[in-house]
């Protein structure tokens, strides 16, 4: 999902959906909670986004450590993202018994942002598979500078022409790709969301679950609606319009929601 530009901190917070979604997805968890106190606050969450977030690692180390928040919901063997969202779990329930509100708030952001950008419907399509065959073969992890990641390769200049058309051009890879995130937050950035909270049985369901359980069965659930499809083959329509808004986005808020109870839950258990 959009969550600004990588040039300054600030640049997401109107319009960023990452920003959005993790603003009120903690409005919702202050309604849940009995003790608001022991969760960073919004601004302290939002400070680990955008340029300080895991998308500004993309600009100062390109494919140095950058995470990839890629999935096909229906592979139960792709496990790289669920693995990680774990991991940041873990270790916010270990922050939220022991650690610092500052620890605290960089492990809400960076799990808000792997679920977010998991949940969104282009990051379930075969990105890195495209990517690569548009790159002459060149695997992700070497593009390591803005260049190779930006320009597309060939063994000939009609070839290299090509792929970048493939990836650029109006209905390109990265273009198609970058013109739908911005369209959700264009539809995300007016609306409240105030439906978006989980209920009682939600709640106690997730509980029962894994963390990354809970991701994938949301994962599983947006990836069945086919809305990245739907827009690459036809485009922005009042129905596509609709789904983001009242499906999408409020899947997207509930189920961060109910990961950060649970930690928050978990955490409170093993004091």
């Amino acid at each position: 999902m959009y969550s600004g530009t990588t040039m300054t901190r600030y640049s997401g917070n109107i319009i960023g959906t990452h920003q959005k979604i993790d603003r009120v997805a903690r409005k919702h968890l202050k309604k849940l909670l009995d003790d608001d106190a022991v969760f960073p606050v919004s601004k302290q969450i939002l400070h680990f986004e955008g340029r300080e977030g895991p998308d500004g690692i993309k600009r100062k180390s390109p494919s140095k450590d950058e995470p990839w928040h890629y999935l096909n919901p229906f592979d139960d063997s792709d496990t790289q993202l669920m693995e990680l969202i774990q991991t940041h779990y873990d270790q916010l329930v270990h922050e939220l018994s022991n650690g610092s509100m500052e620890h605290r708030a960089f492990e809400s952001a960076w799990l808000a942002h792997a679920i977010v950008d998991g949940l969104t419907p282009a990051h379930h399509y075969p990105y890195e598979e495209e990517l690569v065959r548009l790159s002459g073969g060149v695997p992700v992890s070497e593009r390591t500078t803005l260049k190779k990641k930006l320009v597309m390769a060939g063994d000939t200049r009609r070839e290299q022409f090509k792929n970048n058309v493939l990836a650029w051009g109006p209905r390109g890879l990265r273009t198609a790709h970058g013109l739908f995130e911005m369209g959700v937050a264009a539809i995300a950035a007016p609306a409240s969301f105030a439906e978006a909270i989980p209920t009682k049985d939600d709640i106690q369901h997730a509980l029962t679950l894994p963390a990354s359980e809970i991701f994938r069965n949301a994962a599983r659930e947006v990836a069945v609606m086919d809305l990245y499809t739907n827009y690459c083959n036809k485009g922005w329509t009042p129905k596509l319009t609709w789904q983001i808004r009242h499906k999408l986005i409020p899947i997207i808020i509930e189920t961060l929601t109910l990961v950060w109870y649970k930690a928050v839950q978990e955490a409170a258990e093993q004091e």
